[in-house]
């Protein structure tokens, strides 16, 4: 996510932004939990919703 965060920075325009860049984890985080990625629920914050 770094890496795309940096790339539409570079190639799109976008504002470096931490809080973007956090965002963009956590969603990306979420789809694969419950999609059953075996292990990321428990190594998540309880606080990103993911459980």
């Amino acid at each position: 996510m770094i890496w795309k965060h940096r790339n539409d920075c570079i190639f799109e325009g976008a504002q470096p932004s931490v809080q973007t860049l956090v965002d963009k984890i956590k969603t990306e985080a979420t789809v694969w939990a419950r999609a059953g990625a075996r292990g990321l629920r428990e190594i998540l914050p309880a606080t990103w919703d993911v459980h």
